[in-house]
């Protein structure tokens, strides 16, 4: 029996990997809601879908359930729980040690612990083996444990998740052993490493990868903007060439769990290291000031109209991190819209996927989604263009807002009524 800690963006589609695979699952979160939700055949999240939640029932081989004694039932336990940051942008490791002794008051002996939380280096080992050896477990004797990265894409649609190769690395020959042929039964292709540090550290790559050539392109676009040069245009006709070169886009400014988030990860784990990171920093730096260049356009395109963001009446169109889901971790759109009310404008948003504007660490924006009317969009000042869903019906944005700051290139190939800035 394999159970699955958290039942997020993460641990939900993995629970569903390993029942569609013929494994007994058990889902444990503390969120007894979520549980409830499972449990009536819906979901929670909308880019999963209720398939997965009415497969659960119809099958009987899963359990959702907030009670840890369901741990001691279970051969194997994935820790797909969350690895924030603190106020001081330094790694929080306060859901993984907690779930970890939780565990180690009720799991058996012979129990596999697989941590895919993303973390810097060293977690799995220095963090999560040496709670549960404090509970007299033995590593290699009575314990196994090992780190798998998760690499789940919310929204991808042309890849299945059991068909992403499973990155693996264990404590110590056993547990490698055992680990590998866990995934091996629930995914197309698992890749072996020789150590937990080994598939921390790629997972960290992995995210860093992103970080730095999206920061790279972002700030493209900020120096060919001023050139009077389309960045979206440059990109397509670099993409032209078949090596060397992979095409990466600019945005607001970035969002997720990932990678606005484990480039810090290492950081941090650099400076114990006494090793500096300035290229991810720097790379971090130039992506968390984004919001406030697309601000600084929206000023511009506004003066331009002889108005100012004081007063002005701004729609935003996506509150999602990302395109065609619900998720709202660290998106850019409430830096966008915190700047925008700051400065004096009446800011509202559409977002068909977030009926109501989350609560959040950093925010709290007493706003709910709005109907998108070419009544309403003809009475604004100015549209912004945060996220790109594709619900979102972009021709009737061209036809009647007057002004359209896009930051993801999307009006383009409609005939716009009004004026169009990137930014």
């Amino acid at each position: 029996m394999v159970a699955v800690v958290g039942l997020g963006y993460v641990g939900l589609p993995l629970a569903g990997a390993f029942h569609s695979a013929g494994f007994q699952v058990v889902g444990f979160d503390t969120d007894e809601e979520k549980i409830e939700i499972l449990g009536r055949g819906e979901t929670y999240l909308d880019h999963v879908g209720v398939e997965l939640s009415r497969s659960f029932i119809a099958s009987g081989r899963f359990e959702g359930t907030s009670d840890p004694a369901c741990f001691a039932r279970c051969d194997s336990i994935l820790l797909c729980v969350p690895t924030p940051l603190d106020e001081e942008s330094q790694p929080d490791l306060g859901y993984v040690e907690n779930s970890t002794r939780v565990l180690a008051e009720h799991i058996e002996e012979g129990t596999l612990v697989v941590l895919e939380s993303t973390s810097y280096p060293g977690t799995t080992r220095e963090v999560v083996l040496p709670i549960l050896e404090e509970r007299g477990f033995r590593l290699g004797e009575n314990l196994f444990v090992a780190f798998s990265p998760e690499r789940e894409d919310p929204g991808r649609k042309d890849l299945e998740l059991r068909e992403i190769p499973k990155l693996v690395g264990g404590l110590d020959e056993a547990s490698m052993d055992i680990s590998e042929l866990l995934y091996r039964a629930a995914f197309s292709s698992v890749h072996p490493v020789e150590s937990a540090e080994i598939a921390e550290a790629a997972k960290i790559l992995e995210n860093i990868y992103r970080s730095v050539n999206i920061a790279l392109v972002n700030e493209m676009k900020v120096i060919l903007q001023r050139m009077g040069i389309d960045i979206w245009t440059v990109i397509e006709a670099a993409s032209s060439k078949p090596f060397g070169f992979h095409p990466f886009y600019p945005g607001p400014g970035l969002g997720g769990h990932c990678i606005p988030i484990d480039p810090f990860y290492l950081s941090w784990k650099a400076k114990q290291e006494g090793i500096p990171t300035r290229f991810i920093e720097l790379a971090g730096e130039i992506n968390n000031n984004m919001p406030g260049y697309v601000l600084s356009r929206i000023g511009e395109a506004l003066q331009q109209h002889n108005k100012r963001i004081d007063g002005a009446q701004v729609l935003v169109l996506g509150i999602a991190y990302k395109p065609n889901v619900n998720d709202s971790r660290e998106t850019p759109a409430a830096e966008i819209l915190r700047q925008l009310k700051d400065k004096g404008a009446q800011v509202s948003y559409h977002d068909p996927h977030i009926p109501s504007f989350p609560a959040m660490r950093r925010y709290s924006l007493d706003l709910s989604s709005v109907e998108l009317t070419a009544e309403h969009l003809a009475s604004l000042d100015c549209v912004v263009i945060v996220t790109d869903h594709e619900a979102i019906d972009w021709k009737l944005v061209a036809e009647h807002a007057p002004l359209i700051i896009d930051t993801r290139n999307v009006i383009t190939g409609y005939h716009p009524r009004g004026e169009v800035w990137k930014a």
